[in-house]
C-alpha cells in the first residue's frame, strides 16, 4: 500500500503540472480549455471555474487537458465539421499551438530540474572513499559481479581508465552504458582490466541484483547476535572478532559466511569456530545439522569504514548548478539508455518497466529523498518520452507544427485525426506489452 501511494502521488503530482503546462499556455494565447483532467474516466468529482471544467478521475495513469479545435485524444470529430472559431486551438497561429504543445514537455523539464536542485541543497551527498575501501580488503563480489570476472578481494582502482573518487561512481548509469566499459583491479598485486558488458546495466534493475553486485569488506567482528541461535547460546558478544572457522583463518566477514555455507550444503553435524575477545582465545564446536548459519550479523561498514565516509552539504549558490548539471545527465543517460534499447543492445523486456516496476522502485518504506529523487527522474522522462515523434504524443503534434511552419501548410484534418488514431492503437499495445512485461518481471 505504501508503494502504491507513493506511485499514485507521483503521478499525479507529474500529470498535474504537465498538464497545466499545456494549460496556462493555451489560456495565454486565448484559447478556449473546455476540461483539465488528473487520470482518465470516469469522472470522480469535478468543478467549474470560468469556461474550465477541472476533474480528479478514476484511472491515476495519466491526464489530459481538452483545448477547443485541437484533435486530441478525445477524437470529437463533430465540432471539428464546424466553422472554426477565434477561441479555438485550430484558429491560432502555428507558432501559437506548438508552444502550447510543448508547454507540458517545458514544464516537465522545469519541475526536474527544480527537484534535482532542492534535492541537492536539502540533503547533500554522502559518499565512500574509493582508497578507504581498497585499503581495507576491497570488495566482497556477489554472483552478479563474478559473472563479469570479478573476484572477492579486488581492488577496483580505475574506471575505464580513469582515476576515480568514490566507490559510487562504479555504479553510476554513465558508467554501466559505457562503450567498451571496463574496470581495472589490483587481483593479488597485479593490475587486471575486467571488462563492462554493454547489457549489464539490464542487472540492476531488481534490487536484489544490485546488491548481490558488490559489498565491502568487512572484518568478521560480531555487531549483532539472533535470538535462539548457536551465537546466542555460545555467548557470543557485540565486538568478538571471529579468527578461524572449521579450522580455517578468517580475516573478513564474507570468509566466515562463505565457510558456514560450506558446512550447511555439506550437512556436517558440527562446526567448529574461534573468536577472539578482550586479547583471548574462545574456541567453540558445536552441533550443526538442520542449521541456516552460527546467527550473528556483522559489524556495518558505515562503523568499520567511518573514516572513509564523506557527507558534503551545499549552499543554494552551490546547489543551483550543481543540482541542474545532475539533471541533465539524468536526461542524458535516460536517452543514452532509450537508444541502446532501439538499436537492440539493451533488451526492452529487461529494460522497460511500468507502473508495477516504479511503484516496487519507490521501496516499501516512505523515504521522502527516495521518492522525490525518483519523482525528479520520472518528471526528465516524462518530458522526454512526450517529445517522441508519435501520433498521440506531444511530440507528434510538435513533429506536424514544424511540418506546418516549415512548408508553410497544414496537414488536413482527416488526415490529423488519422494520425491520432494510429497513435492511440500504437500507444495501448505498448502499455499492454509494459504491464504484461512488468507482470512477468514480477514473478521471475
Amino acid at each position: 500500500m505504501i508503494m502504491l501511494a507513493q506511485l499514485l502521488l507521483s503521478l499525479s503530482f507529474l500529470v498535474a503540472v504537465h498538464e497545466m503546462g499545456h494549460l496556462l499556455a493555451a489560456k495565454y494565447f486565448g484559447m478556449r480549455v473546455e476540461q483539465f483532467s488528473i487520470g482518465f474516466p470516469p469522472k470522480i468529482w469535478s468543478f467549474t471555474k470560468g469556461e474550465t471544467e477541472y476533474a480528479i478521475s478514476a484511472i491515476p495513469l495519466g491526464g489530459y487537458v481538452k483545448i477547443s479545435g485541437m484533435i486530441d485524444e478525445s477524437l470529437d470529430t463533430e465540432k471539428m465539421k464546424q466553422d472554426p472559431q477565434p477561441w479555438e486551438f485550430r484558429s491560432k497561429p502555428a507558432w501559437q499551438r506548438l508552444i502550447v504543445m510543448l508547454g507540458g514537455i517545458i514544464v516537465n523539464l522545469i519541475v526536474g530540474v527544480l527537484i534535482f536542485i532542492s534535492l541537492t541543497f536539502v540533503f547533500g551527498d554522502v559518499y565512500m572513499l574509493k582508497d578507504v575501501v581498497n585499503k581495507n580488503g576491497g570488495f566482497d563480489v556477489g554472483e552478479v559481479g563474478e559473472e563479469i570476472g570479478l573476484r572477492t578481494g579486488d581492488k577496483i582502482v580505475k574506471i575505464n581508465g580513469k582515476d576515480f573518487l568514490y566507490t559510487e561512481d562504479i555504479t553510476k548509469p554513465q558508467t554501466l552504458l559505457s562503450n567498451d566499459g571496463y574496470y581495472t583491479v589490483e587481483r593479488d598485486g597485479k593490475l587486471v582490466d575486467i571488462s563492462i558488458p554493454g547489457n549489464f546495466i539490464e542487472k540492476f534493475n531488481k534490487k536484489e541484483n544490485a546488491m548481490n553486485f558488490l559489498r565491502y569488506r568487512v572484518p568478521p567482528v560480531v555487531g549483532e547476535v539472533t535470538k535462539e541461535s548457536i551465537a546466542e547460546k555460545t555467548g557470543l558478544k557485540a565486538g568478538d572478532v571471529f579468527t578461524e572457522v572449521n579450522g580455517t583463518p578468517v580475516a573478513y566477514f564474507d570468509q566466515v559466511y562463505k565457510l558456514v555455507q560450506n558446512s550447511k550444503k555439506s550437512k556436517a553435524d558440527s562446526i567448529s569456530f574461534k573468536v577472539s575477545r578482550a586479547g583471548a582465545t574462545l574456541a567453540f564446536k558445536e552441533a550443526f545439522k538442520g542449521k541456516e548459519g552460527i546467527g550473528f550479523r556483522a559489524m556495518e561498514p558505515k562503523d568499520y569504514l567511518a573514516e572513509g565516509r564523506v557527507a558534503k552539504k551545499y549552499g543554494l549558490g552551490e546547489s543551483i548548478p550543481l543540482g541542474a548539471t545532475r539533471a541533465v545527465q539524468t536526461l542524458k543517460t535516460q536517452v543514452t539508455a532509450f537508444g541502446a534499447v532501439i538499436s537492440g543492445k539493451l533488451s526492452p523486456q529487461k529494460s522497460l518497466s511500468g507502473p508495477i516496476g516504479i511503484m516496487r522502485a519507490y521501496g516499501g518504506e516512505w523515504d521522502w529523498q527516495r521518492f522525490w529523487s525518483l519523482t525528479g527522474v520520472l518528471s526528465l522522462v516524462l518530458a522526454f518520452m512526450n517529445l517522441l515523434p508519435i501520433p498521440a504524443l506531444d511530440g507528434g503534434h510538435v513533429m506536424f507544427l514544424t511540418y506546418e511552419i516549415v512548408s508553410r501548410r497544414k496537414p488536413s484534418d482527416k488526415f490529423l485525426e488519422n494520425a491520432q488514431k494510429v497513435g492511440m492503437v500504437f500507444l495501448l499495445a505498448l502499455m499492454v506489452f509494459i504491464f504484461a512485461n512488468d507482470i512477468v518481471n514480477l514473478f521471475s
